[in-house]
């Protein structure tokens, strides 16, 4: 019997024992093909030479400082290469040990902005159905994803939500991708207003959502409209990038590719490649600033903020990015996965939608395709794939509840950045042999 509070406590794990490039290996030498980079996590892939050395010369010269008395080197560098590297305006970082903690940094510093600027009113959030911004109570209660929420909901702030930018079953008929874009904008607006613009704080939105929708990306001009919504009311635009950031979709920022920027920025997963636990947030200069001409102090904190070790595994993952020039490797592997996924599952009966950017990838599976009907969520159909892509040394990254948290099944794919094109035609095939065993046991 394990000891271990798994996550699922009536399951039974393999026991991981090795990493060797996008394959992690079991005790019983069986290898899987790492198609989800464990949950966008691993983009380096496994036992990275380079980062294990960036590790050892660390915890060699210094493992961890407590932030309230020291800054480190690592921790300086870090944030140096973020921001030389991050949109605009966008200009010091605040670390933490993952995606979660990011978010709630970013909560956090918007409240206390408002407080320094003589806006104490202004405390209200917006978000989208169907994002997911971490478990921790503020993630939780600001993510969209009614089956995550529910049984906790007793604990969780208000938060209001708006409609995704989820053209596949958000368009309507005859509508343009313009005309969507406009619609969902107003729809923000109409929110702000309702609540009053003097009460609003920020905006919370995922350029592209990652686990709870399967790599959906916004239609053009979405983001450029929402950014013009929010400074008109003064509220401030927080874009999560846990999932999607840090190169995944061709871009080290995913908000390059939407031609914005924003006031706060979270980053994680493949910020250190699972190296490392680690996240940041970044914070644009007038937020920085209002804290530091006011009270000089964020009421925030954690014992292993800024950790040294961890940002030194991340400023390697950083630099083995840029020195090998994955950036575009990512668009081109994530182009040539595309158009596998399209040739193997185009016209499949029970795939209504593939999408995403880069090596970020979704499938969205439907029994109606015509009618873009889902399974009964009682079949589990996320389940069944997961289990059999197991068995055929694949992890990927399904997940049920797509429509409303309950209702639609879809697979993530994000695969590490370092895949070669054989391991492209080995995750597709694998995948194709996952679906036709879990459709076959329905």
């Amino acid at each position: 019997m394990s000891h271990v509070f798994h996550r699922n406590l009536t399951q039974r794990y393999p026991m991981a024992v090795k990493g060797q490039g996008p394959y992690l290996i079991d005790s019983h030498d069986k290898r899987y093909l790492d198609a989800s980079g464990g949950a966008a996590v691993s983009c380096l892939g496994h036992s990275d030479a380079d980062v294990i050395e960036a590790i050892r010369h660390q915890v060699g010269q210094l493992a961890y400082a407590h932030t309230s008395f020291f800054t480190t080197e690592p921790m300086e560098a870090l944030a140096d290469h973020l921001v030389a590297r991050a949109p605009e305006g966008l200009e010091s970082v605040y670390f933490v040990s993952g995606g979660s903690e990011a978010i709630e940094a970013a909560l956090k510093l918007a409240r206390q902005y408002f407080i320094e600027i003589g806006q104490p009113e202004r405390k209200h959030l917006i978000a989208r159905r169907q994002s997911y911004h971490g478990n921790t109570l503020g993630a939780l209660a600001t993510g969209g994803n009614e089956w995550r929420r529910r049984q906790f909901e007793p604990l969780l702030i208000n938060v209001s939500h708006v409609s995704p930018c989820y053209a596949y079953r958000g368009l309507r008929p005859g509508e343009t991708l313009e005309g969507y874009a406009i619609r969902l904008a107003a729809e923000l607006e109409e929110e702000i207003q309702r609540l009053g613009p003097e009460n609003v704080m920020a905006f919370v939105a995922e350029p592209v959502v990652g686990a709870t929708l399967g790599a959906v990306t916004a239609v053009p001009g979405y983001f450029t409209r929402v950014r013009e919504v929010c400074d008109r009311h003064g509220v401030l635009l927080i874009l999560d990038e846990v999932m999607c950031g840090m190169g995944r979709t061709g871009t080290l920022f995913a908000a390059e590719q939407e031609g914005v920027t924003a006031d706060l920025i979270t980053v994680a997963k493949g910020l250190g490649a699972g190296y490392q636990p680690i996240g940041a947030t970044l914070v644009s200069r007038r937020i920085h600033d209002a804290i530091a001409n006011g009270s000089g102090f964020f009421q925030h904190g954690h014992t292993y903020i800024g950790h040294a070790t961890a940002c030194a595994a991340a400023l390697a993952v950083q630099h083995a990015i840029e020195a090998r020039q994955l950036l575009p490797q990512v668009t081109r592997l994530g182009d040539g996965l595309h158009e596998r996924l399209v040739e193997r599952f185009g016209s499949h009966p029970h795939i209504g939608d593939i999408r995403g950017r880069g090596m970020f990838r979704g499938i969205e599976l439907v029994e109606d395709r015509d009618r873009k009907q889902p399974f009964d969520p009682e079949r589990k159909l996320h389940a069944r794939i997961k289990k059999a892509a197991m068995e055929h040394g694949l992890m990927c990254y399904p997940m049920g509840g797509t429509l409303d948290g309950r209702t639609g099944d879809h697979i993530l794919l994000a695969p590490p950045f370092i895949l070669e094109e054989s391991h492209l035609d080995e995750l597709t095939d694998k995948l194709d042999h996952a679906v036709r065993d879990a459709l076959g046991r329905l």
